[in-house]
Parts: structure tokens; C-alpha cells; sequence
């Protein structure tokens, strides 16, 4: 929770921090009053390469409390350490420095010199929680503070009890040409609104986010699979499985996808600590340069969304149902 100062800018300062949500204020930011449950599973921004907004205005250097400020206008790598505070339903739907208006359930963050718009790795070291941000404002205007976090990039990291330690690092847009931003433990949760993908029918499209640590608690009671006999979590294949057939045809619970596929072997291995009784029914399925892990497969859409209750409240994650034939 940021709290704002008054204070006189320069004519130029004025003129680029008009209308910026993380401009100096007067008085109290806060949480919504009736924020939304899953806020804290709000997908990563998706790193994509942007022309920079306002060269005439937030690429030029400005002043605010005395103090002055370069902003970065190439490609340079930044990593930074220091302390991320956040803003919320006080500037929800104010214009930011770089234009857009601000939405505090989005993935993004303001700084004080990155380029309008960029993108950011942040990592919470208290907890290893990471979330990619789409930096599109300028501040937080605080010597000791690195960034300014939408409440929902907050909530993902565990930062809303207030001002916390963080280390971020920059995703240039060479690294987004090239692909280097994504990690092995970097997995892709569909979004509600579904899309073709190759051999399946209604396979949502994709943000990337980085898997979070799994909860501790189990489900107590998982519906039996009287169909399937106990065993052990089969093993990986050497190769990608087939894309159709009878083996595969049916519904399917898409649980992530990943640019390695040991990332999807590691996701699978957990899974099956976690769901045992879910162990049987995944399988990686090799598509287009990504490895997605799914559950499946399932007779009906009904039974597979059922089934995707327990998983959601065993994983904590929110699986889409895909169709293969």
C-alpha cells in the first residue's frame, strides 16, 4: 500500500507524469473492497516484443522530488534488488505515464527508468515466488523502493501485507525473439477462451507463467477410477506420443505446458506425488515446439470437468478441458 506525496514538478515533469498512476499523490491507496478469489493466479504477462511508447515523453529524462531520472532507451539486460511496493483501487482505471489506463487486476508494474512498455522477472526471495509484469508506468518515487506492483502482481507474490525485499530482472527483446526468457520450470496456463491447437479440438490459448509452489494440503477423498488398475506413474516416453487414436481420442484436462520437456517430466513426477490417484491418467503430449501435460482420457466434457474440481483443490490449479480425436 503506497502512500502518495504532493509535490510541485517541473513543467516537462508535469507534462510526463500526468495522469500516471505512480505519480506523487495525496492521500491512502488500498486493497478493493470485494477483490476477486483467484486474484493471486492471475496469468504472467506475456513477454512480447512492443515499440517503445512516447519518445517524445517517457523516454525523455525528468525530475520529481529533487531528484532526476534517465530513463533506458536500448536493449540493455537490468537486474536490480530492493524493495517493491504496490498500488491498487486508488488509481484503478487512471491513465499511466505510458498512456494506458490502469488495471490493478493485470500483470503489471511501474518503474522509475525501464522503457514504457517492457517486461519484468520478479521474485519474491522470502518465498521464491516469481511473476513476469508488463512495466507500463513510471515510479515508485521512493530512494529505497525498485518497482511499484499492480495489486494483482502483489497478491501472486505474497506482497500485500506491504513494502518487501524483491529482485527483478529484465527480459529484453532479444530475449523474447530468441525464446531465452522462458525457464525450464516456466509452464503455460490456458486461458477461458478456447483455440485450435495441433491434434486437439478446443485447446485453449496460452499465457506464460512460472509454476508456483504447489500447497501442501492433499484432497482427503478423490472419486475411485474403477476402470483403471493401481500402478506406479507410468513411465515418460522416449518419444512424443501419437496425436490421435483410440489411446488418445476422448477429454483430456490440459494441466500445463512447457518449453522443455523435462519441465513437463519434473510437472509430472509432482503431480503424481500429489494425486496419486491421478497418476494413471497423464501424459505428455509433444505439439508444436511445447510439451503439455494432461490428464485424461475422459468418456464425457462433464466427467473431465469434474474431475477437474478435485484437481483445482488438489493442486491448486485451474486445468482446461481439450477435446482429442
Amino acid at each position: 500500500m503506497v502512500e502518495r506525496l504532493v509535490v510541485a514538478l517541473s513543467a516537462a515533469a508535469l507534462l510526463l507524469l500526468a495522469g500516471c498512476a505512480s505519480g506523487p499523490r495525496a492521500g491512502r491507496d488500498g486493497a478493493p473492497s470485494n477483490p476477486p478469489a483467484d486474484v493471486a493466479r492471475v496469468p504472467d504477462a506475456e513477454p512480447r516484443v512492443e515499440p517503445i511508447r512516447g519518445s517524445g515523453g517517457t523516454s525523455k529524462p525528468y525530475t520529481v522530488l529533487g531528484r532526476s531520472y534517465v530513463p533506458i532507451t536500448d536493449d540493455r539486460p537490468l537486474r536490480e534488488t530492493g524493495l517493491a511496493s504496490w498500488y491498487g483501487s486508488k488509481f484503478h482505471s487512471q491513465s499511466t505515464a505510458s498512456g494506458e489506463r490502469y488495471d490493478m487486476y493485470a500483470m503489471t508494474a511501474a518503474h522509475k527508468t525501464l522503457p514504457l512498455p517492457s517486461y519484468v522477472r520478479v521474485r519474491n526471495p522470502a518465498n521464491g515466488r516469481e511473476a513476469i509484469v508488463r512495466v507500463n508506468d513510471r515510479g515508485p518515487f521512493h530512494d529505497d523502493r525498485v518497482i511499484d506492483l499492480s495489486y494483482a502482481a502483489a497478491a501472486r507474490l505474497d506482497l500485500l501485507r506491504g513494502v518487501a525485499p524483491v529482485e527483478i530482472e529484465r527480459i529484453t527483446n532479444e530475449d523474447i525473439r530468441t525464446g531465452a526468457w522462458r525457464r525450464p520450470g516456466d509452464t503455460v496456463l490456458a486461458q477461458q477462451q478456447p483455440q485450435p491447437a495441433p491434434g486437439s479440438v478446443a485447446v485453449s490459448a496460452a499465457m506464460t507463467t512460472p509454476v508456483v509452489d504447489m500447497p501442501r494440503s492433499m484432497v482427503s477423498e478423490l472419486p475411485p477410477l474403477a476402470a483403471l488398475p493401481a500402478a506406479s506413474p507410468p513411465a515418460l516416453l522416449a518419444s512424443p506420443p501419437p496425436e490421435t487414436g483410440p489411446a488418445t481420442a476422448g477429454f483430456w484436462l490440459q494441466l500445463g505446458a512447457f518449453s522443455q520437456r523435462d519441465g513437463a517430466a519434473s510437472f509430472q513426477d509432482k503431480v503424481s506425488r500429489q494425486m496419486p490417484a491421478l497418476a494413471t491418467r497423464l501424459a505428455v503430449f509433444s505439439e508444436s515446439g511445447m510439451h503439455r501435460l494432461q490428464a485424461g482420457p475422459y468418456a464425457s466434457r462433464d466427467a473431465a470437468l469434474m474431475q477437474s474440481e478435485q484437481v483445482r483443490n488438489g493442486l491448486g490449479l485451474a486445468p482446461i478441458v481439450v477435446e482429442r480425436r
